[in-house]
């Protein structure tokens, strides 16, 4: 049974927020039109009120897909979402980084629909030169069909860090000294689906998407990189110090009791599954960086 958060944790919850949102005006809220491309959907991708809404659908016979015109290596990358409303199960809203290739590096946010009035699943994954399987999945403290929220991910040399409004959810830390690979070197682009996978999506595969309840469309907006554009085999940003207070201090970002203490409530509250407690998936053992958190 998930716990309601006391009074003074709301209050907590609710400067944190504020917080947030005065630290997202520190750079340019992106345009969809000058910032991603609509690579797929015929039509089911649309780009609305002058480039500030992007929206995209799924229907039975496709989805839609969208991805940024960039390459970034490091940055902070926010998004507002809203999410499929009513009965969502089959459906899945992915948003993610990602390189290409066999050794793709990519961190990933998926949103695992529902039937309605039960929550969907955020599930998120870090691959590292193509291999992933590292999973957690949790459930969220409101319903992300009824407005938007903003799903972040901070990713520097030391660690990458998810955020739901501010509140962290989960970090993955460089373990490279103990021979595990980081995504470091490997630029990589933002990207967003709407696709049909009620063969694993809901509960298992055991819930289908009812289509008679199609076009199903999820929603974007304020989109914002302070990031390190890649191009022409480059980084655009400067080294940034320790004690950097530029807009890029992300770049030196270290976890801290904040970052702790959120993540300690998300994970008491909200984690349905976390790849580092399945000892029957890896009977060899737990990976190495399970080990170590």
């Amino acid at each position: 049974m998930m716990s309601s958060p006391s009074a003074a944790f709301r209050s907590s919850l609710v400067l944190s927020l504020l917080l947030l949102a005065t630290s997202l005006h520190l750079g340019s809220a992106g345009n969809f039109y000058q910032d991603f491309d609509i690579t797929w959907g015929d039509g089911r991708g649309k780009i609305l009120n002058g480039g500030q809404v992007l929206t995209l659908s799924l229907d039975k016979a496709s989805g839609s897909g969208f991805k940024s015109k960039k390459e970034y290596l490091f940055g902070r990358i926010d998004m507002q979402l809203k999410l499929v409303p009513g009965n969502s199960a089959g459906t899945v809203t992915a948003y993610y980084l990602s390189s290409q290739g066999a050794t793709r590096d990519e961190i990933d946010f998926e949103f695992l629909g529902n039937i309605s009035g039960q929550p969907y699943t955020i599930h998120t994954n870090v691959f590292t030169q193509g291999k992933g399987n590292r999973e957690q999945q949790f459930h969220l403290w409101f319903d992300p069909t009824k407005a938007f929220h903003t799903y972040s991910i901070l990713w520097n040399p030391k660690h990458i860090i998810f955020y739901v409004d501010g509140i962290t959810i989960r970090m993955f830390k460089n373990m490279e000294h103990m021979g595990l690979p980081f995504p470091k070197n490997q630029p990589m682009r933002i990207y967003s689906s709407l696709w049909n996978a009620d063969d694993w999506a809901t509960q298992g595969g055991r819930v289908k998407t009812d289509w008679n309840n199609a076009p199903f469309t999820a929603s974007y907006r304020n989109f914002n990189a302070n990031a390190c554009v890649w191009s022409a085999g480059g980084s655009s940003c400067a080294p940034v110090l320790p004690d950097s207070t530029s807009e890029n201090a992300w770049m030196s970002h270290e976890v801290d009791s904040n970052n702790r203490k959120w993540l300690r409530w998300v994970r008491k509250n909200y984690m349905i599954y976390d790849y580092c407690a399945d000892s029957n998936r890896f009977p060899q053992g737990l990976p190495l960086e399970c080990k170590r958190k």
